[in-house]
């Protein structure tokens, strides 16, 4: 059994708006964190793969024993060497996908167009790659002309919708100028700047009275 026979259209919702919502800050999240780490982009994606075997572990197990979903004749039950292979490639162009939006971050991108483009386009890709692979849905596309434009035409939209995105995304400002430092001079150090200084004014003055008093001398 692959899950419930009929089809639970609020909980269907749920979980879509949740998925949507979770990879929706998965960008911002992951910027946030390589901010923190102040060491490149690599450590946090490390710990996004610790956390993919927590939550893909520790979910599906949870979910298994607590609420019997999926449960059949146990956890160790239902295993098969293809549904192992399959699974593990999927994993794996999983994390590969995860890896190409933090490189692209690595490489200057933002988190306000990169994640938008990646999700529109993830759609397309996904479309195509399907109907490549079943025969029958390249049928029913061939069959049924008014489908199959209006299925080209949301692909269309999509890509004209990731282009508009770049195209019209805020672009940041030139960097502002790093801040001059104020220079602290020592109150000692002042203080004995202003004493020599007023021994110079005083040294100053002095000279035109020695001077007048050896003119008053030579005239007597």
């Amino acid at each position: 059994m692959h899950g419930s026979s009929a089809a639970n259209f609020p909980l269907i919702i749920v979980s879509i708006l949740a998925t949507a919502v979770f990879w929706g800050v998965y960008g911002p999240f992951l910027q946030w964190g390589h901010g923190a780490m102040e060491s490149g982009r690599m450590r946090p994606f490390i710990c996004v793969g610790i956390a993919y075997v927590v939550v893909a572990v520790v979910g599906p197990i949870l979910v298994i024993s607590v609420f019997g979903m999926e449960k059949g004749e146990g956890l160790m039950a239902g295993w098969t060497m293809k549904g192992i292979w399959w699974s593990f490639v999927a994993g794996v162009v999983g994390a590969l996908g995860a890896l190409g939006m933090l490189l692209a971050f690595n490489f200057g991108g933002k988190p306000h167009y990169v994640p938008p483009l990646i999700f529109g386009l993830a759609p397309v890709v996904n479309a195509f790659f399907t109907i490549s692979m079943n025969a029958q849905l390249r049928e029913q596309l061939a069959q049924n002309i008014v489908r199959s434009s209006f299925f080209g035409a949301g692909l269309l939209m999509v890509a004209v919708g990731a282009v508009t995105v770049l195209v019209a995304a805020p672009k940041g400002g030139p960097p502002k100028p790093a801040p001059t430092p104020e220079v602290t001079v020592p109150a000692a150090e002042s203080s004995g700047e202003e004493d020599a200084a007023a021994g110079a004014d005083d040294a100053s003055v002095d000279a035109p009275n020695d001077s007048t008093e050896a003119d008053n001398k030579s005239e007597e």
